[in-house]
């Protein structure tokens, strides 16, 4: 798993480089051999660039998705080795009793392969032939049917952690499957500012997601509520970096952000965008209130309501937690609703 961390973490450092290039529109000369491409025009990029924003989006929660049950399984895994630790502990106590039984009982009557059963460290092999042990247990039946019990839940426990670690490789695969979508779509649009001239480019960005933000305002509001203290742990992290899959406290990703600022005074609420859109209260945009959750793009981008027309948001790689008017381009255009923690 460290591997894969590794791993995730370098993909990482590629995308912020790639999602730079892309957004701050570094011009990269493409032709062929009948001469230069049309040019697009400044509403075909834009298009082009809320699409691509659209997907990161999307991969990025699925990314926090497959990231939560990676961990919930991983939790498990441990849990499942413990329990498969203590079955075979009990299971090796009473096969060691059982086999002193046989030698007493059993060779003498020539039962040596019974014996032999009895002694063996195969949870599955001792149940396959239960019946039989039973039959020929005796005075020393309560023994048998405990050492049983001991196979039965020996090879319960050894069956659930190869099934945990079997949907953990399942999770890893469908992680890189992420990652390799979000490479091939980077790779897809890095041309699409490539024509345009630096105005032009500089017209794309200001309609962009994060655009039209300050990273340097500071709280001066009420602190009674639990709501208004969730809006003044947003502005404390304003200017710290976004990051795929970060919950804080040096760097968030969009749903990181208002998880942990809502955390922050005790109050628990999903980590992925599109479960806390379903989970949660959702109210009309007309009563918007300070600490309300205002969601984006199909419920794959969400910021915190400050007040005043603003949000603060963790918008995306590239940029820091900023605080930017509600109405701004992308957040206008992409509007889904509000929810109330």
């Amino acid at each position: 798993m460290l591997r894969v961390l590794g791993r995730v973490t370098a993909v990482r450092g590629s995308i912020a480089v790639a999602t730079g290039l892309l957004l701050t529109g570094v011009v990269v000369a493409y032709s062929d051999a009948a001469g230069a491409a049309p040019q697009p025009t400044v509403s075909q990029v834009q298009a082009q660039v809320n699409s691509i924003q659209a997907k990161l989006d999307r991969i990025d929660q699925q990314y926090d998705q497959i990231s939560q049950q990676l961990s919930k399984a991983r939790g498990r895994l441990t849990s499942a080795r413990r329990t498969a630790s203590q079955a075979q502990s009990r299971f090796d106590d009473a096969r060691i009793s059982v086999a002193r039984i046989a030698a007493a009982t059993y060779e003498e009557s020539g039962q040596n392969s019974m014996a032999s059963l009895l002694a063996s460290g195969d949870p599955s092999a001792v149940l396959g032939r239960a019946s039989m042990l039973l039959q020929l247990a005796g005075s020393r039946k309560a023994q048998i049917v405990s050492y049983l019990a001991d196979a039965q839940q020996l090879t319960g426990a050894q069956q659930k952690l190869q099934r945990t670690a079997y949907g953990i490789a399942a999770l890893k695969t469908k992680l890189a499957g992420e990652k390799t979508s979000l490479g091939k779509l980077l790779a897809s649009k890095q041309a699409a500012l490539a024509s345009l001239t630096a105005q032009q480019q500089a017209a794309v960005a200001a309609a962009a997601v994060g655009a039209g933000g300050t990273t340097t305002a500071v709280y001066t509001g009420p602190t009674t509520t639990q709501a208004d203290k969730a809006v003044a742990f947003a502005y404390a992290q304003l200017g710290k970096p976004y990051v795929w899959g970060a919950t804080g406290p040096g760097s968030y990703d969009c749903s990181g952000l208002v998880q942990a600022a809502w955390a922050a005074v005790g109050v628990s609420i999903p980590r992925v965008t599109y479960d806390q859109w379903a989970a949660l209260p959702h109210i009309s945009s007309s009563s918007i209130q300070p600490g309300d959750l205002l969601f984006y793009n199909g419920e794959s981008h969400v910021a915190i309501y400050v007040g005043g027309g603003y949000i603060i948001d963790a918008p995306r790689t590239g940029l820091d937690v900023e605080k930017i008017p509600m109405n701004t381009g992308w957040y206008a255009q992409t509007f889904d609703g509000a929810v109330r923690p």
